[in-house]
Formats: structure tokens, C-alpha cells, sequence
């Protein structure tokens, strides 16, 4: 058998739980097909989820088709549910992205696509709603084509094979020469992401099922697995006050009662299909499980040979406090610890100083299912309070930071290169210094130090993202220093550096929205003046064929168009839409004003200190971070590193 897992993707209401249906039926997997309108789907089975209507947790169903056997991974088709979607990604062998022919290419399903880019993999389309009136066949491929990728090919047309040679030169060749394909080359194709073959039907009619079970069949491969164990963790959750732990297993057999974490044995292997399972005593490589027993254990986590995961692209933009109403704030704290468990992107916070729990997440939908959670699984009535942006700070040109530790009998010094980074690409470190200035060791708990905290920025304390932090230098004594001195001359390095900054070269970055609005045409100007109201830019608005609507896209921040879509429904009296996607974090339109309100002081700041300590008379004593370049004790570099950042750029 062909061992397959394979995740269904898809902008909510496109039809990726019908589908999910009507693959399980026409397998024979379920006996009775389900409707998420009528609340008995198969891979919806939360209460919660039946009540919504909507996909929140993702959930495993098995099929066998020929010689495939399939593991369905469903995910939420929300945006606010983006992060659960993501952690399922990097277990993938294939993604099967739905797109309804309706509604075509929309924002969320271009971050979806992005996302299954970032992890390189491969994607059956299936279009959506063919029997829909109105419906242009050639329309909905060229929209693909065109927001997606010149590869998806329509798989269901006669010279689908010609369509496929068109991409690579050497297979145009191959197929010139030949006048077909073998199925090995498409299926390299596919696999590298050249290809991304396309089907056509209805779920919900059973139409161009049987078809594109054939496609996935013929066109997919079997994946080579390493034969040492290893197993990837891609979620959690709790079944009956169980915790289970959801692995992909990557690498050779893993065992029941196998120690696999923290000293912590699998209780028992399961193996889902919905909301039942069976126990098993073994799981071969590209097999799916839960596992009881580990506490431990986080999404991302490699077990055995596996590696971590790398932090999710996906993060939240609201902080939201809660508000415990009459129940006891420590047993809110600890429900929402599990739910954190679940779902490490919450990010809890307690404040002890102000007895106050907040969290942070994507949108208004996720509070809700929050708040809801809260309730039917804890039985806590609770409120959340007015949400507050998200924002983080960077750099705009590069600086020589240093940081100097040495209390008595302790020493360290420490400089460090801080440079602007592409937008969206977080924090990187390297070393670029000479064994020669610094033993290796010593890089290594620099880097190891960096990668450990989340540094703060100057102007009003949030973290710093889209910069590269390179070691260019340092010192070390042979007989004062360890470890601990170069956590905190590296700390202290990072904010220095900062400061230097801090009145011109540092931004402060608010996440914003990519938004599509439908209106009515009688609408536009209307909708127009309040786009530039929230400091927003749009492009020109597009009629919809056979409609009075016209669509705005545009961007906007995200704190002036939060609730925008009541204001929508209002004017347009409920003909309006507005759809928004967090596409990253840019310059805050308003940075003067958040700067002021929030009167943040660096220097007093004593956990993220820019200052530095030096010994004299037998003493450490405290130095302004502007004093410490010209009393560093290792020169500065600045001069030849700035000459270079430039000439690299010439």
C-alpha cells in the first residue's frame, strides 16, 4: 500500500469539510454522507464546531482508495485559525487546496498557498461548486493561474499532458519527442511543485469525486523514510482530561511503552478516524498517531531523529485582557493554560503586579470560540476586555552594539553587528569573529544567549523582529570569565546598539490587513473615503460581472479597520462583504502618537538594561550605554562593517 497523509486546505466555505465527506463516501469509508449545514459531518465532530457551523480543531479520518491508503487531515478554514492550520503543514506529504468556483482565488487562500510554499508542499487543486450557475470552467483556471501559479494545469482536459510539458524545457523535449508523458515525470513534477494538477466537480452532488481520487492515486508517490526512528509533533489536545500528543511518525517504527520524551513512555498509540480510534501497538514511518502519556511535548517538537520544527510564520496581532467576572482568576489562569497547550500561540500572560490574565490571538472569531471554550469545557463565564494591537519594533540602518560585564572577578565583552532584515524575516543570528579574538565557546553561548530571549525594543518595549544580529567581536578572560558573563554582556550589547538607534534609526511596525470589500456600486465613494479615513490604500475598484457590487482590494492597518465590517453591513444594509488577511507587519501610520501614549523609558527598563558594568579599584560600577564605545575594551569596527554593508548593496 501507498501511505499517504495529506491535509484539506481551503478559505472557510469554500466546501473542505463537504469534500472531506465525499472522499470518506465514495471510499465507502462512511456509510451516510453528513452536511456541515445540518451539523452531522464526520471530521466536525466538536459540539462547538457543529454549532458554528465552521471547521475549529483539525481532525483525522482514514480512506483507502486502490492501492492508496489515505490519512485525511482536516484543518480549520477560518483565518483566525490560521496557526492550527500551520502547525498540520509540516507533516504533509500532499495538500489538497479547495477552491470554490464561486468566490475563486480569495485572500485567505493566497496565505494558504504561501504557507504551503514556506513548506514545500505538493498541492492537488480541487475546484469547488461546478454547479453553480454561471460558472466559467476556463475562468476559474485562469484565475488560478494567474493568483496562484502558471503550473496548475487542468488535469481533466484531453491534452492535459502537453499542458504539463509546458513548464519544464527538458520534459517539452521529452514530450515532443515521445508525444506522452510517462507518469513518473508528472509525478516529479507534482512532487516538486512545478505542477499542481486541478480537478473540477461538487462535493456536496458527488461529482468529480471518483475522478480525483484517481488523479491523487496515479499522480502521487510514496514517500522514503529514513529507517531510525523519529516522529514530528504537530498538535495537541485533550480527550476526557487525556492529553494527546499528535505525531507524524518520519523515521522507522515507533513503539507502544517506548520512552520518547522527558523520560515519558507512549502509553498507547492511537489511531483516529473522527471522533473514534483503535489502538495499536506499533506505527510505521508515515503513519499517523496520538500518543498518552507525554506532558511535555509541544507542536514543533522532532522526537528521536526528527528535528524541531522552526517557529511558525503565522502569529497573533490582539492582546486582549480577560475578565473573570465572579470566577476565581487563578482557575481561569489554568484553564487557559490548557487551551495555551493546545494552541501555543495564545501566548497567556499573568501579571501578577495587576492580577490580570491576557492573551493574544488573530480576530474576534477566535475570542469568541475562546470565551466559549471557556465555558462549556471549564464552566467559566468570562468577558474579555477592548483588544490592543500587537506591535513590533525594528531597525532601519546598521550599528555597532557593545556590552561589557565584569564585576569583580567576572569579565566579558561583547560586540555585536545589528542590521536591517527583509520584511517578514524575524530574527537571524551569525557570528562573523575570529576564533582568534573569541574561543569558540564563547561564540557559542553569545549565539546561544541571543536565540534565548525575546529582545525588546527602545521605543515603547515591544519586540524586535526583521533584523540580522552577527557577532563581529568580543573578549574573554582566562581567569574571570563564565558562562553567565556573556548572557548578560550580550543582552546588554543588543539594547546598547538599540539605543544608539533609538532617535533615528528605529521603526516602530503595526500589523496590517489585506482586504477585499464588495459594495454596491452606489456605495463606492462611501467606502472610498473610509478606506483613506483608516489610513488605508486600495486599488482601482472592479465591477463584478452581472452584479451592482464592486470589489475594493486594498491595505489598511489593522487597528483602524478593526470592527470595519459592522460599519459595512450597516450602510450597505447587509449586501456588503469585507474580508481580511494579516499579510505582516509594516510601518505604524501612527508612531508619533503610540510612542507618546505609551512612555516607555529604555533606561529604566532594569530586565533589558542598555547599560553596562566595569571594574575599577577592586569594584564593578554601573556606565551609561552612550559611554561605553569609547570605554570598550575592544575596538571598534564599525567603520570597515558599515563600508561593507554598503558596498554589498552598490
Amino acid at each position: 500500500m501507498k501511505q499517504i497523509v495529506t491535509g484539506i486546505v481551503a478559505h472557510v466555505d469554500a466546501g473542505k469539510t463537504t469534500l472531506s465527506e465525499a472522499l470518506l463516501y465514495q471510499t465507502g469509508a462512511l456509510r451516510k454522507l453528513g452536511r456541515v449545514d445540518k451539523g452531522n459531518a464526520f471530521l466536525d465532530p466538536d459540539a462547538l464546531e457543529k454549532k458554528r457551523g465552521i471547521t475549529i480543531f483539525s481532525h483525522q479520518a482514514n480512506l483507502q482508495y486502490q492501492d492508496l491508503k489515505l490519512t485525511l487531515l482536516d484543518t480549520p478554514g477560518h483565518v483566525d485559525f490560521a496557526s492550527q492550520t500551520e502547525q498540520v503543514l509540516s507533516v504533509l506529504d500532499y495538500a489538497i487546496l479547495v477552491v470554490s468556483a464561486t468566490d475563486g482565488v480569495q485572500g485567505y487562500t493566497r496565505t494558504l498557498w504561501h504557507l504551503l510554499e514556506h513548506y514545500q508542499v505538493p498541492i492537488f487543486i480541487f475546484v469547488n461548486k461546478m454547479d453553480a450557475v454561471g460558472v466559467d470552467r476556463q475562468k476559474v483556471l485562469a484565475d488560478l493561474q494567474k493568483n496562484l501559479a502558471n503550473g496548475c494545469v487542468d488535469f481533466e482536459s484531453d491534452n492535459f499532458q502537453e499542458d504539463v510539458s509546458m513548464v519544464d524545457d527538458d520534459v517539452l523535449e521529452q514530450f515532443l519527442d515521445n508525444g506522452e508523458l510517462v507518469d513518473s515525470t508528472i509525478q516529479r513534477l507534482i512532487k516538486h511543485r512545478q505542477v499542481f494538477p486541478v480537478f473540477f466537480g461538487s462535493a456536496l452532488k458527488m461529482e468529480g469525486i471518483e475522478e480525483f481520487l484517481q488523479g491523487i492515486q496515479r499522480f502521487s508517490t510514496k514517500e522514503d523514510y529514513p529507517t531510525e526512528f523519529g516522529a514530528k509533533v504537530f498538535k495537541i489536545s485533550h480527550d476526557d482530561n487525556e492529553r494527546l500528543t499528535w505525531v507524524k511518525v518520519t523515521g522507522g517504527v515507533l513503539e507502544n511503552k517506548a520512552v520518547l520524551y522527558h523520560d515519558q513512555k507512549a502509553n498507547q498509540l492511537r489511531i483516529y478516524d473522527g471522533s473514534k480510534f483503535a489502538l495499536n501497538q506499533n506505527l510505521s514511518a508515515g503513519e499517523v498517531c496520538a500518543i498518552t502519556g507525554l506532558t511535555d511535548t509541544y507542536p514543533g517538537l522532532g522526537l528521536g531523529k526528527q528535528a524541531d520544527s522552526e517557529k511558525p510564520t503565522i502569529q497573533p496581532v490582539l492582546n486582549f485582557a480577560l475578565d473573570p467576572k465572579k470566577n476565581d482568576i487563578h482557575q481561569c489562569l489554568e484553564a487557559l493554560r490548557q487551551l495555551e497547550d493546545e494552541d501555543p500561540q495564545l501566548h497567556v500572560q499573568w501579571l501578577s503586579h495587576l492580577q490580570e490574565i491576557r492573551i493574544q490571538v488573530m480576530g474576534q472569531v477566535q475570542l469568541e470560540i475562546i470565551q466559549q471554550l471557556l465555558l462549556d469545557r471549564f464552566s467559566l463565564d468570562v468577558n474579555f476586555g477592548e483588544g490592543n494591537i500587537l506591535y513590533k519594533e525594528t531597525i532601519t540602518k546598521p550599528i555597532e552594539a557593545v556590552g561589557h560585564f565584569e564585576p569583580l572577578r567576572h569579565y566579558s565583552e561583547v560586540h555585536l553587528l545589528l542590521e536591517p532584515g527583509p520584511v517578514g524575516s524575524g530574527l537571524q543570528f551569525a557570528s562573523n569573529c575570529s576564533l582568534d579574538v573569541l574561543a569558540s565557546n564563547w561564540q557559542h553561548q553569545v549565539l546561544s544567549n541571543l536565540q534565548s530571549k525575546e529582545h525588546l525594543g527602545v521605543l515603547i518595549g515591544a519586540p524586535i523582529t526583521d533584523m540580522k544580529i552577527t557577532l563581529i567581536g568580543g573578549k574573554a578572560s582566562n581567569v574571570h570569565s563564565v558562562g553567565g558573563d556573556f548572557k548578560e554582556a550580550t543582552w546588554r550589547a543588543v539594547r546598547q546598539g538599540l539605543m544608539e538607534l533609538r532617535n533615528n534609526g528605529s521603526q516602530l511596525l503595526e500589523p496590517w490587513y489585506q482586504f477585499r470589500l464588495e459594495v454596491p456600486q452606489d456605495q463606492v465613494g462611501h467606502a472610498m473615503n473610509d478606506i483613506q479615513q483608516m489610513n488605508g490604500t486600495f486599488e482601482t475598484p472592479e465591477m463584478i460581472d452581472g452584479s451592482d457590487l464592486t470589489i475594493i482590494s486594498g491595505t489598511a492597518p489593522v487597528k483602524t479597520m478593526q470592527g470595519y465590517s459592522q460599519s459595512v453591513n450597516s450602510y450597505t444594509h447587509g449586501l456588503g462583504n469585507l474580508e481580511c488577511v494579516v499579510m505582516g507587519y509594516q510601518a505604524c501610520h501612527n508612531a508619533k502618537e503610540v510612542i507618546e501614549s505609551r512612555d516607555y523609558d529604555p533606561v529604566s527598563d532594569l530586565e533589558n538594561t542598555p547599560d553596562s558594568v566595569f571594574c575599577a579599584h577592586g569594584a564593578g560600577y554601573p556606565v551609561s550605554w552612550n559611554e561605553v564605545p569609547q570605554m570598550a575594551h575592544v575596538p571598534f569596527l564599525i567603520e570597515i562593517i558599515i563600508g561593507i554593508f554598503f558596498a554589498s548593496r552598490i
